[in-house]
């Protein structure tokens, strides 16, 4: 989250690290974590460390807390692209792509998508999302279901690419988007804001 903030890219920065010949494994950050273990075991883990032990697990209380407000971290890095456009949130137009916590599968347990609709929704935004594994009415969310055309794509104000799922056109969609937030480091062009 800070990295942005410094005028770091975070990406070069992974990139940099997959340069060590052994010991190296890539993580990538992205809009939250979900399914059903790593937003909810590390708790537990925590949990029982201070029950039994009675002190803190402080380094995963602290990656649960990031884990947590990477969400809030994306729709603010939204309102602030929108804002540098002369444009508020309200009444805005966003196109979600995803709604499964990671890509290619239609798990949606605890997902950040779901998170960062509601977060978006309360500030007024007109809602779409597209993701071809989450079925209608898995995910309870007062948004429109639409499929990731060239028009829907077309008509966003903002895009923000959440499950990188192979069944995304990222060719379509960076070609005809006005803006999008990237979460996944898939897309590149002069309209695309990177996480």
């Amino acid at each position: 989250m800070f990295a942005n903030d410094l005028g770091i890219d975070v990406w070069e920065a992974v990139d940099a690290a997959s340069t060590k010949p052994f010991g190296y494994l890539r993580f990538t950050p992205g809009p939250g974590v979900g399914g059903h273990c790593l937003p909810i075991d590390p708790s537990y883990l925590s949990w029982r460390v201070r029950s039994t032990l009675g002190h803190a697990f402080r380094f995963v209380e602290l990656a649960n807390d990031v884990n947590d407000h990477m969400p809030d971290y994306v729709v603010r890095r939204l309102v602030v692209a929108l804002n540098e456009r002369g444009l508020a949130m309200k009444g805005r137009r966003v196109l979600l792509l995803g709604l499964a916590y990671k890509r290619n599968t239609g798990d949606a347990r605890e997902s950040p998508s779901a998170t960062v609709a509601r977060l978006l929704l309360d500030l007024g935004a007109d809602v779409r999302a597209a993701d071809p594994h989450v079925p209608d009415g898995l995910v309870d969310l007062p948004v429109t279901r639409v499929e990731a055309t060239r028009e829907e794509i077309a008509a966003a104000d903002v895009v923000v690419l959440l499950a990188d799922h192979d069944a995304f056109d990222l060719d379509l969609v960076a070609g005809h988007a006005r803006y999008v937030l990237d979460t996944r480091h898939r897309l590149q062009g002069p309209n695309v804001e990177h996480l």
